[in-house]
């Protein structure tokens, strides 16, 4: 069975024994984690019974193909469904796999285990992918990286189990921070949490303070450089937030809104409007230190200029995530192209 990502929350929350397997794969390994492990707990009623979980790697497959399903037919001692969680896996046990989960669909009664398969990103031919898809017992379910109104519900679902709330200008910064990796954006709200304990609302000011600090430094370092011209500063500020481990698609949402922001202050001038104006009316508002480097830039650039720049880092991420060429190269060719227009601009 292939399940849209829309039902994937739904359907982990209500799985039966009907289920035999469940694969889930995609590009944010933490929300792949997070579901496995979440998952693996609910159906052994326990978050370490050795009698009720396993945990292997591919590794242990490649060395004993025969374990998995091994582990997927056992007994609970004790009685209970076990859960058996292959962590690692790629097309290269996707026989023993196979082998495992037609066992488990010719048990006599309730399948003694729910296989749950982790991997990475599986292209549509992928035969790990098409087994699970195929499979009238098994579902296949794909982890995309949080984005948009989904990643704000993520970190307003987050702060709301420490009993904190965000103003718009905090989620909409935490938002453009965070979403590369499900398991760190977590982590980060609970550093944010600890540093907030006592109060109730989480302000701008502390995310600034404490959240991925030297990743959203490099962000703004970044998009800034690049929207001003400075192809040196861009290189530099890339390759450090490559280093961080800053996702490529990250930065080209930060992009993203850097240009979004200044067409919409640039339309509002072209209007008619007063710059100084239009750039304090922006949710969120500019860092401080940043205000003149944004108004030079406002300056600088044109409307139509602006929504060119949007169209290229737009097909630069769907190239990044359905091409197969390297999603950092794609990622710094398109900002080395809208620094050299910037710089264009500025020559001009």
């Amino acid at each position: 069975m292939k399940l849209p990502p829309a039902r994937a929350e739904h359907f982990l929350a209500g799985i039966g024994e009907e289920i035999h397997a469940v694969l889930l794969y995609g590009p944010d390994s933490g929300l792949v984690s997070q579901r496995g492990r979440a998952l693996a707990a609910k159906i052994a009623g326990a978050d370490d019974d050795p009698f009720l979980m396993a945990e292997l790697t591919a590794a242990d497959i490649r060395d004993d193909p025969a374990r998995i399903a091994d582990e997927a037919c056992a007994l609970a001692f004790g009685g209970g469904r076990r859960s058996v969680r292959l962590r690692g896996a790629a097309d290269g046990v996707a026989k023993a796999v196979s082998g495992a989960m037609e066992l488990l669909g010719a048990a006599a009664g309730p399948p003694p285990s729910l296989l749950i398969v982790e991997a990475g990103e599986l292209g549509p031919r992928s035969s790990l992918r098409r087994l699970f898809e195929g499979a009238a017992h098994g579902a296949a379910i794909p982890c995309y990286l949080d984005e948009g109104a989904g990643l704000e519900r993520v970190i307003e679902d987050a702060l709301r189990g420490h009993g904190l709330s965000a103003g718009a200008d905090a989620r909409a910064w935490l938002a453009g921070a965070l979403g590369a990796d499900r398991g760190v954006t977590l982590g980060e709200v609970e550093k944010l949490a600890l540093y907030c304990a006592g109060a109730k609302e989480v302000t701008l000011e502390d995310c600034r303070a404490v959240v991925g600090e030297a990743a959203a430094l490099e962000l703004e370092d970044a998009v800034y450089a690049a929207g001003g011209g400075d192809a040196t500063a861009l290189d530099r500020a890339l390759t450090r937030a490559f280093q961080e481990g800053v996702n490529p698609i990250t930065v080209l949402r930060a992009a993203q809104r850097h240009i979004q922001r200044l067409h919409l202050v640039t339309g509002q001038v072209a209007g008619g409007g007063s710059l100084d104006a239009a750039v304090k009316a922006l949710r969120p508002p500019v860092f401080f230190k940043l205000a003149d480097r944004f108004r030079a830039q406002a300056r600088s650039w044109t409307t139509e200029r602006l929504a060119t720049a949007l169209d290229l880092l737009t097909e630069a991420e769907l190239g990044a995530k359905s091409t197969g060429q390297p999603d950092r190269l794609i990622c710094q060719r398109v900002l080395m192209q809208i620094a050299s227009a910037a710089r264009a601009r500025v020559r001009k």
